[in-house]
């Protein structure tokens, strides 16, 4: 029996978010964040994060970060090397857009770093977001960061990570026997079997089904998911509801965001991953100014922050969320993911424009 996802209050509000100049509702992901999506273990070496400054603040005034709910420890962090104050005012993607959609006419943030590209694109699109700045170290950004640059450069990604990958209950099956391709989810000897987050809810599950839409096309991938619901795929609200599910053995496969995933195996769960050789959707984090911000200097001092090599290997070795791939040149990922791992993703303005009517068209089809 499928498990279905009404449209709650915060799809509404998400779905209220009419950014694209077409007309296209736009609504956020919830980020996957290890407090919120699984907490990577501890007892990796940490790196050297950029050098602390001696300098006093230089503002009485703190510079106002929205970001997904981890990686607090940026705050303590960029204070430290700059200077700056920092306020974070940290949610699910869910919360953030419908916060920054609430305060069009008075934004209450400098920064938003989230991982809700399709959403930043909108905003910048409809002139809310600083254009035409090129932070100081763009030259080493890797070749898939530096593509996903948009040319009025309103926002600069720091990392991506799996929206999902493949992870199968160890007591349930084998490498051999588990589902090892996105086709495979549809097989009937997986029915009832598998699990998902819902698109509307959890901020990786929208690139996760965008990549279909946007690949496959949209009859298609309707087709395609409907085909997964049809097998009795369960759709949880987040990435942490999926993992319990699981580990619990009320599924026994699933579409995982990555550090949930390397999270259960490596506290021990009985839980291994598989990355479809056709590639992993991915969640790419962004970081954009706001237009207005009183604080210019701080806002672009943080950005460059978040590009710094040195930041992105403490955020691996150090973070929260630490299985992602680093958008900077020169920085380590974890020793533990797969080496051959793929990421393929939607266009984020294709993704952005889309947004409301996939999204509305999983709540339709889900049920309580």
């Amino acid at each position: 029996m499928v498990r279905r996802k009404t449209v709650t209050a915060l799809l509404a509000l998400s779905l209220s978010l009419a950014v694209s100049a077409c007309g296209a509702q736009n609504a956020s992901q919830n980020a996957a964040g290890p407090a919120a999506e699984g907490q990577a273990p501890a007892g990796t070496e940490a790196s050297t994060a950029p050098e602390a400054s001696t300098a006093p603040s230089k503002s009485d005034e703190p510079l106002v970060v929205y970001l997904n709910d981890f990686d607090e420890i940026i705050q303590p962090m960029f204070e430290q090397a700059t200077g700056y104050k920092l306020e974070l005012v940290s949610g699910n993607g869910a919360e953030l857009a419908s916060r920054i959609e609430a305060e069009k006419g008075n934004p209450h943030w400098d920064v938003v770093w989230m991982d809700s590209m399709p959403l930043i694109d909108q905003l910048g699109k409809t002139g809310r977001l600083l254009e035409g700045w090129t932070p100081a170290d763009i030259g080493n950004l890797t070749d898939f960061a530096s593509g996903l640059v948009p040319a009025n450069g309103t926002y600069y990604p720091t990392g991506a990570h799996a929206a999902a990958v493949i992870a199968y209950n160890t007591k349930a099956f084998t490498k051999d026997t588990a589902p090892k391709t996105w086709a495979d989810l549809a097989d009937a000897k997986f029915k009832n079997a598998l699990g998902m987050a819902d698109p509307a809810v959890a901020a990786p599950a929208y690139p996760f089904v965008s990549y279909f839409f946007q690949s496959q096309g949209m009859d298609a991938a309707k087709g395609y998911f409907d085909s997964l619901f049809k097998n009795g795929m369960h759709v949880y609200p987040k990435n942490p509801n999926v993992a319990k599910a699981l580990t619990g053995g009320e599924i026994k496969a699933a579409a995982l965001q990555e550090s949930n995933a390397y999270a259960l195996k490596n506290k021990g769960e009985p839980v291994d991953i598989i990355w479809p050789a056709e590639g992993a959707p991915a969640s790419v984090r962004v970081a954009a100014i706001q237009k207005e911000t009183k604080h210019l200097e701080a806002a672009k001092a943080f950005v460059e922050f978040l590009l710094d090599p040195k930041t992105q290997q403490a955020l691996i070795d150090k973070g929260e969320e630490s299985y992602f791939e680093p958008s900077a040149k020169g920085v380590n990922a974890k020793a533990d993911r797969a080496g051959d791992a793929k990421l393929v993703l939607a266009e984020a303005a294709w993704a952005g424009e889309h947004e409301g009517e996939i999204k509305q068209w999983f709540a339709d089809k889900a049920v309580k």
